[in-house]
């Protein structure tokens, strides 16, 4: 039952997460700092490259809520156990979002124009992507 709440808490968490700050830039040290989201990030990127931003909202908000739904499907037996590949696949797609976020915190501070700071949002995000796939682990070895 534990794993069913956690999972059906991760519907609400998700787009929290989105909205949430996953980091904070700047051109001058000590001006105020735009702070990123994952909506905003989408935002911009549809000015820039549609392409891209259909990518991105695949694997930040279609791929992890897809997941969590046909997990929660599994789980009520709503669904058939034979979807559990694809959702894993959809798992792995989720995470591939945060290592593009991780590789671009590391590229501009690197570049050390300007500043970066992550913030909460990041944490929150990459939590539930990881809560999702343990929840996805432990479920299949409680069955």
């Amino acid at each position: 039952m534990t794993l069913k709440i956690a999972n059906l808490a991760l519907l609400i968490l998700f787009p929290i997460a989105w909205f949430a700050p996953l980091l904070r830039a700047g051109l001058l040290p000590f001006f105020k700092l735009d702070e990123i989201s994952v909506i905003t990030g989408l935002q911009a990127l549809w000015d820039k490259d549609v392409f891209l931003a259909l990518l991105v909202t695949f694997f930040a908000l279609i791929a992890p809520m897809v997941k969590v739904v046909g997990t929660s499907l599994i789980q009520f037996n709503l669904l058939k156990d034979s979807v559990k590949p694809v959702l894993a696949l959809l798992g792995k797609l989720a995470m591939a979002d945060i290592f593009l976020i991780a590789i671009y915190i590391v590229v501009a501070k690197g570049v050390g124009v300007g500043r970066l700071e992550t913030a909460w949002g990041l944490y929150l995000f990459t939590a539930c992507v990881l809560a999702s796939f343990a929840i996805t682990l432990f479920g299949a070895k409680s069955k």
